[in-house]
């Protein structure tokens, strides 16, 4: 015979906080049917924002992309679009970084070369190695 037994976890929002306000959360505690668990201590961390490329980056790499595979200009190449289902291999991986490095005046390591595999992270990276640079 099968047994299930399920937990539910429930944290209530103050509704003082402000939409665009960042809460000042420090500890929680958890207890589940009134056996208490050890506090989750939250260590501060810097603030950070990420933001997906601008839609002019994305649509040079969707250029970038199409030259370096010789595909045409009408074809179907968007932020989403993976290397590999537009036939490019490790090779035109290669050569599509390449190409992205001469356009946008940056160079990019071979460790983040080899992750990238959407047109949306290669802008993303692209993004972040110009904001870097600045």
């Amino acid at each position: 015979m099968a047994s299930i037994a399920t937990s539910s976890v429930f944290f209530p929002v103050s509704s003082s906080l402000k939409q665009n306000q960042v809460s000042n959360l420090k500890m929680v505690s958890l207890s589940f049917t009134g056996k208490n668990f050890r506090s989750l201590r939250l260590q501060p961390s810097r603030f950070r924002v990420a933001c997906a490329a601008k839609p002019e980056t994305v649509e040079k790499v969707c250029e970038i992309v199409r030259k370096q595979l010789a595909l045409p200009a009408d074809s179907a190449v968007t932020g989403e679009s993976k290397f590999a289902s537009l036939g490019a291999d490790s090779l035109d991986t290669v050569e599509i970084v390449m190409g992205l490095e001469e356009e946008f005046g940056i160079s990019v390591e071979e460790e983040s070369a080899q992750t990238i595999t959407t047109v949306q992270e290669a802008a993303d990276m692209i993004e972040n190695l110009k904001a870097k640079k600045a």
